[in-house]
């Protein structure tokens, strides 16, 4: 069926207030609806008092997603013939529960895996349904889209420690240091106001807070920079090191607090001393002034403003150092919230608790629990790595993942290596989409359970991550306000669970108390349970229509217990052991020898989160496909014209893209968008979905991180060639 969107005929009767959930946004909406409660268009609502009026091009055409003539409004089950066909929703769910039941009979528990992704974070009510029913079954296989991403920061705060109260907050920042983020259109980073990104960060740099950005790209967000740093992909631990080096030679570090909390600072010093200007200049191809520049800035002229990383920095070679190292930084300069400070955000839907100035010592959680079968790495935050899903379910023995429930999520598109994963989701015996719309994988799913859409469902914002939505304690309700279309047969998500649970008798928990069995909750009760340690109570929120900044007292750091023997630890030995690595290639030619000559970058779109809503009218006639992004003067010399064809080959396979010419970028790089494409077995032309950048990416421990098994999906060397004469090839592999 052709994509297309179903129109009301009739126009818009009433407006409505709520709140996009496309994104960590969660901007304020002002949604028109017609007589039959179907949504006719959506804009942001000036009067948000969080977001301000802002909204973004994937937010603003949510009444196409609503109305999709694609859109899945039945439950779904493959065929012999391998046709999706609607099935009754209660037949649907005997069937799979029934499925369920006979592989944790013959094979036990582990053998049914359960992944999240943004549709499941994104949904209040549902979002720790895939834990939960798990949990309930006895299996540990859970995993999601958050190690297959930023995992890293997990990764980070295990080895190095944690300080409970958090860095200084944007808001009294005097700086800001990014490496590879972008959130004026991502809308996500760390510790970043993005509530209306783009007027926020101008308020701050009017209040006279400096930006420094160390990304490929002149970004949007890197035109407001005071300091760009441009290095070549890849290369975020060798500046990271250089900025401590420096930072520690000239003695700018907060001697008060690292004396007081940080006992191995020699040592940092010494692992980093070979990272000189120098060094660091060649190795990354960045000015050795604009890396003085920055050290002076960011610890000497400015006192109180964080680090901070993203997937630029994340999904790269060493993005567990990387991340090691911004959190060095942020040690070495002091950059936390002391004790007597108040704390913007203490709670809201989280119980409060106090909070203190005080090291928690490195958890090293992956050490304990859980491993996965192949390659035995641990869990992170109850998450095995993403990175390994695949061999757990193509690896035979005890253990093996025969059955996956996939959430809100696309991991056929999100997890690297394209064909290793297309075989292993093929070779499933039981895969369940929880999806609304076609995707790669519900292309490969025995079932697919459709859920309401963002309108149609009551919910709170993303709970899980409250701080980083808001960095005030603040929350909102919406209720449903639109209907599904006529003869849909679509329910919340968590309807889907907890019948599965009832069918298998199992007991699902939801912050620590049991969900009823015979009777199960309304959305409304589960989102009143959710928010039952909020300061005021869940009916006080709802009253608030435009959402409420909790009223209360003010919370502060209080004292750390004054003989506490706990210290950050800076330079654990597998840090170490990876910093060496990282200095032994200094002297190495950063762009490789031929033909691998150039490195990948991977970017996000502005108009789509990932791989969701590509195929929405209004998005595919802005982003039919993704382009390869050059420098024009790589282009020069290498030949190609805008709009020519060429291949992008790494170590594991190749692509072919349009080129498109991108001054922002520097030479010597070639970026791609990432979450376009479709399966290998589909034989998709590129004009029609654009290519899978997971041709050139691996799952195997050569082209993956250690601890959190993260996949290096940027980052990485590559050679381009143009291609003579048209083609339809989306890929080729090597």
């Amino acid at each position: 069926m052709t994509e297309g969107f179903i129109r009301s005929s009739k126009s818009a009767t009433r407006e409505a207030l709520s709140f996009c959930r496309q994104c960590m946004g969660m901007c304020g909406t002002v949604v028109s609806l017609d007589a039959a409660d179907r949504v006719v268009s959506v804009r942001g609502d000036r009067e948000d008092p969080s977001t301000l009026g802002y909204a973004c091009f994937k937010g603003l055409n949510a009444a196409e997603a609503h109305n999709s003539s694609v859109r899945f409004l039945k439950p779904m089950k493959r065929m012999p013939d391998g046709e999706l066909v609607p099935v009754d929703r209660e037949q649907v769910l005997d069937e799979i529960a029934e499925r369920i039941a006979a592989i944790v009979e013959a094979d036990g528990p582990e053998a049914v895996a359960g992944y999240r992704g943004g549709g499941a974070f994104f949904t209040s009510s549902s979002v720790m349904m895939v834990p939960a029913f798990l949990s309930a079954l006895g299996s540990p296989k859970a995993y999601s889209s958050v190690t297959i991403d930023q995992s890293a920061k997990v990764v980070a705060l295990g080895r190095i420690g944690i300080w409970p109260p958090g860095r200084t907050p944007m808001s009294r920042a005097d700086v800001y240091l990014l490496v590879g983020a972008n959130p004026l259109v991502s809308v996500s980073a760390n510790g970043f106001d993005t509530r209306n990104p783009t007027k926020r960060l101008r308020a701050a740099r009017e209040r006279g807070m400096k930006l420094i950005v160390i990304d490929p790209r002149e970004t949007e967000t890197a035109h407001f920079a005071d300091i760009h740093i441009q290095p070549l992909p890849g290369e975020d631990c060798a500046v990271l090191a250089g900025l401590l080096h420096l930072i520690l030679e000239a003695g700018w570090q907060d001697h008060s607090f690292c004396d007081r909390y940080a006992d191995d600072v020699a040592a940092l010093q010494r692992a980093v001393a070979s990272f000189t200007p120098a060094e660091v200049a060649r190795r990354a191809d960045v000015p050795e002034a604009t890396l003085r520049e920055a050290a002076r800035l960011f610890a000497h002229d400015c006192h109180s403003g964080p680090a901070a990383g993203s997937t630029g920095a994340d999904m790269a070679p060493g993005g567990n150092l990387a991340e090691h190292l911004i959190e060095c930084l942020n040690i070495v300069c002091g950059r936390y919230l002391r004790e007597g400070a108040e704390i913007e955000h203490p709670g809201v839907i989280h119980a409060r608790q106090p909070i203190r100035a005080e090291v928690i010592p490195a958890p090293r959680w992956w050490e304990q629990g859980a491993k996965s079968r192949v390659g035995g790495f641990g869990q992170l935050d109850g998450e095995l790595p993403s990175g390994t899903l695949p061999d757990e379910i193509l690896e035979p023995g005890a253990g093996r993942v025969r059955c996956l429930i996939s959430h809100g999520g696309n991991p056929a598109s999100a997890i690297p290596g394209i064909e290793k994963v297309e075989q292993a989701f093929s070779e499933l015996d039981l895969l369940v989409a929880i999806e609304p719309f076609p995707t790669m994988t519900t292309a490969l799913a025995d079932y697919v359970l459709p859920p309401t859409l963002q309108y149609e469902r009551a919910d709170l914002p993303i709970w899980l991550y409250e701080s980083l939505v808001s960095p005030e304690p603040y929350t909102r309700y919406t209720p449903a306000i639109a209907s599904p279309p006529e003869g849909a047969e679509v329910v919340d998500d968590h309807v889907y669970f907890s019948g599965l649970a009832k069918r298998l008798g199992l007991s699902l928990e939801l912050l620590g108390e049991p969900l009823p069995v015979g009777t199960p909750l309304s959305t409304e009760e589960i989102l009143a349970r959710t928010a039952s340690q909020a300061p005021i109570p869940f009916e006080e929120i709802k009253k608030a229509e435009r959402g409420i900044f909790l009223p209360g007292e003010k919370q502060y750091v209080e004292p750390g217990a004054p003989d506490s023997p706990h210290r950050f630890s800076l330079l654990p030995q597998d840090v170490a052991e990876e910093l060496r690595s990282v200095a032994a290639m200094l002297d190495q030619p950063p762009l490789g020898t031929e033909p691998y000559r150039y490195r990948m970058a991977v970017r996000r779109l502005r108009d789509a989160n990932n791989s969701a809503g590509l195929a929405l009218p209004s998005i595919k006639a802005r982003v039919p496909f993704n382009p390869g992004f050059m420098n024009p003067e790589d282009m020069a010399q290498e030949g190609i014209s805008e709009g020519d064809e060429i291949e992008i080959a790494s170590g594991h396979g190749a692509i072919r893209v349009r080129a498109e010419s991108d001054p922002s970028l520097r030479r010597g790089v070639v970026s791609v968008t990432h979450g376009f494409g479709a399966l290998p077995r589909a034989e998709a032309k590129y004009e029609d979905v654009g290519v899978s950048t997971n041709w050139l990416t691996s799952t195997s421990d050569a082209s993956r991180e250690s601890i959190n098994a993260m996949p290096w999906m940027t980052g990485f060397p590559v050679s381009i060639e143009r291609v003579e004469g048209a083609s339809d090839a989306i890929a080729v592999t090597s």
